[in-house]
């Protein structure tokens, strides 16, 4: 039996002494997709930043493909070294960059000439949906459709492993939502890569999810 292509054993993290998560177990399979919800304050937000390398776990550990990436106390890779693409909630595009910028910073440490570089882009954002003519703006010259699917490009653009994607629809409207979901889908059946989606929404589980799991609050 194949091992899971993202482990998390036992992890807790505790923010002064309350809040996070409590003792989390999760495997997911490579190319599978997990919907994880749960109330409010429960850390799922903090268990996407876990894995993502951008907190540090208080106990247990954290494998990816093989690798242990995280331990009691330390990250053992970092972040950047984890191949890991980021839709945040609030998105955190970057405001001095524009379209291409935001994507550009992402792919300027990769190993790869200037014209591959441009290339990457460019196929990016085609398979995004993102209008050529979009490029040179601006995250506030963008509608809420447009940044959202800007992020989802940034986060696509490194070729990542694991795409992590937390509530990225929660402040667009029912029928834009509807769209940007079933494009999701889409990219998702495409690239065939591991994801974790955390929503409060049971249509985006459905249609998202190989697999739902429910986080509770921590006692």
């Amino acid at each position: 039996m194949s091992l899971p292509f993202l482990r998390v054993t036992s992890v807790t993290k505790l923010y002064a002494g309350h809040g996070g998560v409590h003792d989390v177990s999760l495997d997911v399979g490579d190319g599978e997709s997990v919907v994880v919800v749960g109330p409010s304050g429960s850390g799922k937000t903090t268990l996407l930043r876990l894995v993502a390398g951008l907190e540090q776990p208080d106990r247990g550990e954290i494998w990816l493909d093989g690798r242990q990436v995280a331990a009691p106390g330390r990250n053992i890779v970092a972040a950047h070294e984890r191949r890991v693409g980021f839709v945040f909630q609030d998105l955190a595009l970057w405001p001095h960059l524009s379209v291409r910028g935001n994507l550009e910073f992402v792919v300027a440490s990769a190993a790869v000439s200037k014209p591959q570089r441009a290339e990457r882009i460019n196929g990016t954002l085609r398979l995004c949906q993102i209008e050529p003519l979009l490029a040179d703006r601006y995250p506030h010259q963008l509608s809420g459709g447009e940044q959202q699917r800007v992020a989802l490009a940034r986060a696509l653009v490194g070729s990542p492993r694991l795409l992590l994607l937390d509530e990225p629809f929660s402040s667009l409207d029912r029928e834009l939502r509807v769209i940007l979901r079933r494009e999701l889908a889409t990219l998702q059946r495409h690239l065939r890569i591991t994801t974790i989606y955390v929503t409060h929404d049971a249509e985006d589980a459905a249609a998202l999810a190989d697999r739902t799991l429910t986080i509770r609050t921590p006692s």
